[in-house]
């Protein structure tokens, strides 16, 4: 393929499926996972990287900073490295500063976020992200890598504010799952998804980033997606908790909560909705009062009857 870029995928799950479905037949793919791909020539890593132009990475956070580290005496100068990874690793860090950890000054990166179900874009639907970059240029390449293919980007300056937006939205779609699962009104939803927004806006403002990108697509968009999707992972486990089945609750939400636990990056306190996914996941009892409880000292208006005469 004469001219195309070199792409390098690194893991091989739904999404990097997914990346390859976008990008085959517009530029020269490789992909890269620990275990053999069926239909692709296994490669080795350094090498695969020394000839890439773009790193993919489709793996989630917690390795990401490993492998970001192994290849980086390989990386083609003028090249770029992609994230598509959202949560928080085991030092409490979303991919972003992962990525400037290991790359600030020595290599251009960029993480995008939003809404990107991956059965969707192997489908042929559409899909949307916000995407920003240590440098302007890494918008420009990405934008030309993925324009046409199905999948829209929104190019933003705020990388630690989409990138903290990303990692919340897990936390909170749990509640929308556990919402259906009991059968509360779309009303409930609807006003779940402002108050969920808002407490969104402050924590990534707190992080350091624009309260604002809390309300774009890494955010607001991936957060309706996530949370009303039955292909969404997080809504599945809310449902799972709503039913009191604890055997597979796990995921980015989950561990996301044990990390801004474990090195205190917030008051739970100061944010009702998400202390309340913390304690749901710890205790799923009577969560659809405990949960209009909250919507009640909230709103400071008494808006669960109808909930509790029917159980």
């Amino acid at each position: 393929m004469k001219d195309a870029p070199r792409v390098l995928i690194i893991g091989y799950g739904e999404m990097g499926h997914a990346m390859e479905y976008l990008l085959a037949g517009r530029c020269d793919l490789q992909v890269w996972t620990r275990h053999p791909v069926p239909g692709h020539k296994p490669v080795a890593l350094a090498a695969a990287v020394s000839t890439a132009s773009v790193i993919l990475y489709c793996i989630p956070v917690t390795p990401l900073a490993d492998v970001a580290q192994r290849v980086l005496p390989a990386l083609q100068a003028g090249g770029i490295s992609l994230s598509i990874a959202k949560g928080l690793d085991g030092q409490g860090r979303p991919a972003s500063q992962v990525l400037h950890d290991v790359y600030a000054g020595r290599h251009d990166f960029g993480v995008l976020y939003g809404p990107m179900i991956s059965e969707e874009i192997r489908a042929g639907r559409p899909a949307f992200a916000q995407f920003a970059g240590s440098q302007p240029a890494v918008f420009d390449i990405a934008g030309q890598l993925f324009a046409g293919s199905g999948l829209v980007l929104q190019s933003s300056r705020d990388m630690t504010g989409i990138s903290w937006a990303s990692v919340l939205k897990n936390v909170y779609a749990l509640l929308f799952g556990a919402a259906d699962e009991l059968g509360l009104c779309d009303n409930v939803r609807g006003y779940l998804v402002v108050a969920c927004l808002e407490e969104m806006q402050m924590l990534v403002g707190k992080a350091g980033g624009e309260p604002l990108s809390a309300a774009g697509l890494a955010g607001l968009g991936d957060l309706v997606t996530t949370a009303t999707s039955e292909d969404s992972h997080h809504h599945a486990l809310g449902r799972l908790l709503a039913r009191k089945q604890l055997d597979n609750i796990s995921g980015e939400g989950v561990h996301t909560l044990a990390m801004l636990e474990r090195y205190q990056l917030v008051d739970f306190s100061a944010y009702p909705l998400l202390q309340l996914v913390d304690g749901i996941i710890r205790d799923p009892e009577d969560i659809g009062a405990r949960l209009l409880a909250t919507v009640e000292s909230i709103t400071g208006s008494r808006c669960g009857d109808f909930y509790r005469q029917t159980q």
